[in-house]
């Protein structure tokens, strides 16, 4: 039986600062600062090698960070081109409570190409999952709409992380939806779905999107997870760091979703694995 997980998109270093209390203009501000490996694909990927999943990653650092950043993804089979003239992609995360603000250099991340997801990685995977900023990558939509049609032939499915609710405005609705064509599973936030569908009751908004894609997992944080209209509850914690929790959910989704088919155990495995993100400063397992 085909077990294997095939993640692509982006790799990133974070620098996650957590205030210890509102931020003061012109002064400093204690904090608790951490430079972690991030990058939502990335993070996913690691967290599936961490819960047992067989799990193959694709992606572009900086030609000087492949063996650091391979290094950072036990367990994951890495498959990483390293760029000549761009850097590895940064993230500046900034932590109050349970929001987080992101200024983010796409570095590396911007020069990948889909074509990379091989058809032979292709032929012994059972799922194919890749977030929505993979659209910005080095042939656009096209490369995305390719990798989605090779997976689908290749009888693997296909589930995304829209990424976040202001990169599809930014990116646009029609276009980020008409790319995402032939997927499977979508896993969007609350606010996510409500841009994507234009609506915003929960339920609303989840049958609105499973006229597209046969599996909706929509996350609405403390209120829990509906999938396919099921509401499952989320696990009650203290939250440190939001930073990869949806990420982590993801990888407990998959994870649980290839061995046993079952949409409630597999979100309910979900918040299991969120609830260990949020738990300690940064988007893998500690």
């Amino acid at each position: 039986m085909r077990d294997r997980i095939v993640a692509f998109g982006d790799v990133i270093d974070d620098i996650v600062a957590v205030p210890s209390g509102p931020i003061r203009d012109d002064t400093d501000t204690p904090s608790a600062i951490r430079f972690t490996p991030g990058g939502s694909a990335a993070n996913t990927a690691t967290w599936l090698a961490s819960l047992g999943s067989p799990v193959d990653f694709v992606g572009t650092v900086g030609a000087a960070d492949v063996a650091r950043h391979a290094a950072a993804m036990p367990g994951v089979t890495t498959h990483l081109e390293g760029h000549p003239v761009l850097t590895t992609g940064t993230i500046v995360v900034i932590v109050e409570g349970q929001r987080r603000s992101m200024l983010t250099e796409r570095g590396a991340n911007a020069a990948f190409n889909p074509a990379a997801v091989s058809d032979e990685l292709l032929s012994h995977a059972k799922v194919l999952h890749f977030t929505g900023h993979a659209l910005l990558n080095a042939v656009g939509a096209p490369g995305i709409v390719d990798v989605i049609a090779r997976a689908r032939a290749a009888g693997v499915a296909v589930s995304v992380s829209p990424g976040s609710a202001g990169f599809i405005a930014d990116y646009g609705v029609d276009r980020f939806r008409a790319a995402l064509a032939g997927a499977t599973i979508i896993f969007p936030s609350l606010d996510e779905g409500r841009l994507l569908t234009g609506l915003d009751e929960p339920l609303a908004v989840a049958s609105a999107l499973a006229a597209d894609f046969e599996i909706v997992v929509l996350t609405l944080g403390a209120a829990g997870v509906l999938v396919n209209g099921e509401l499952v509850a989320a696990s009650r914690v203290v939250v440190t760091d939001p930073t990869g929790a949806g990420d982590a959910f993801c990888a407990g989704f998959l994870h649980e979703w290839v061995r046993s088919g079952s949409l409630h155990a597999s979100a309910t495995a979900g918040t299991r694995v969120a609830a260990r993100a949020v738990g300690a400063i940064g988007g893998r397992p500690a």
